[in-house]
């Protein structure tokens, strides 16, 4: 489909083993609820200032995780893709690089890996960080310096500054979608760091100091307006480049449930495909270096060279 990146976000086994989840609460994206000898496993505890019920992959030794099977995170969105619930095991994070470097040898071209810390504080409150494992895993496959084919991406900024002192891949500070919200690891802090200033120019220029690159939620470059129309482009783009950052927004998907209202077919079905093209034209339009999604065949055929 031509992405530039494969994009894996990371957890920790409790037997310290970096495997590719969206979240550390198995359920959604496993079949680990339908698993009677592990029942006892689930239970209650608070995640990033969550309460959340379920099964964790820090409960889970690699073995056990590779037990299970994936599932649809979606399925009510995703139907074609729920039919291939069970199909797949969990793959761990060096069996996502070995994918990467098996696709770059058969396609011949560049393909890059831009993986996410999820729930950095959670896990070094466990005993489980992941920060320096990431590292040494990139490291051992061959990737040093700016210019390798990696991003390393966080919600958090400590675990960002730290990894900064620790190799010189490029980083990249997520934003989450709502701008009152403070970066876990900073509400922690107590230092009322909202993702709002670290948007402005001034908070722009400080993120600067640690990271290539942000990652806005895509509302920070266009806004919605109360119909759920997009509304006009903001400074943000032209405020990171002037900092210095490259701009890589997410999250782009091309079914209704995700599309701004003008972009959606007639029958305003969920899992309908709309005006994908559409959309990825329009924010292209606003300068961004690059983006996340989960249909990149399109954008692909759409932007210019990879920056």
């Amino acid at each position: 489909m031509d992405a530039d990146y494969v994009e894996p976000d990371l957890v920790m086994t409790k037997d310290k083993h970096l495997i590719a989840r969206h979240d550390n609460e198995l359920s959604l994206t496993t079949d680990v609820s339908e698993r009677l000898e592990f029942a006892s496993r689930y239970r209650n505890q608070t995640v990033d200032g969550k309460e959340i019920s379920g099964w964790f992959t820090e409960d889970f030794t690699l073995e056990e995780i590779k037990s299970l099977r994936a599932i649809e995170r979606i399925p009510h969105i995703r139907p074609g893709n729920a039919r291939m619930d069970g199909s797949f095991r969990i793959p761990t994070f060096q069996e996502i690089i070995d994918l990467a470097k098996s696709m770059q040898i058969s396609q011949k071209r560049l393909i890059g890996i831009y993986p996410e810390i999820k729930h950095s504080t959670h896990f070094s409150q466990l005993g489980l960080a992941m920060e320096e494992s990431v590292v040494e895993t990139l490291h051992r496959n061959g990737y040093h310096g700016p210019n390798a084919p990696v991003y390393i991406q966080s919600f958090e900024v400590n675990n960002l500054k730290e990894l900064k002192t620790m190799t010189s891949l490029r980083l990249l500070q997520l934003y989450e979608s709502d701008k009152s919200l403070q970066p876990f690891d900073q509400a922690e802090a107590g230092t009322g760091l909202t993702y709002e200033e670290m948007s402005t120019p001034r908070g722009l220029l400080e993120v600067a100091t640690y990271a290539y690159a942000v990652g806005p939620e895509k509302s920070y470059i266009i806004p919605r307006d109360t119909s759920n129309r997009l509304g006009n482009k903001t400074s943000f783009v032209d405020d990171a480049h002037a900092a210095g950052l490259k701009v890589h927004p997410y999250t782009f998907r091309a079914e209704n449930a995700f599309l701004p209202v003008n972009y959606q077919t007639q029958d305003r079905s969920p899992s309908a495909i709309g005006d994908f093209t559409s959309e990825i034209r329009t924010y292209l339009d606003t300068g961004i270096d690059g983006l996340f999604s989960d249909h990149p065949d399109i954008p692909a055929r759409l932007r210019g060279p990879c920056m």
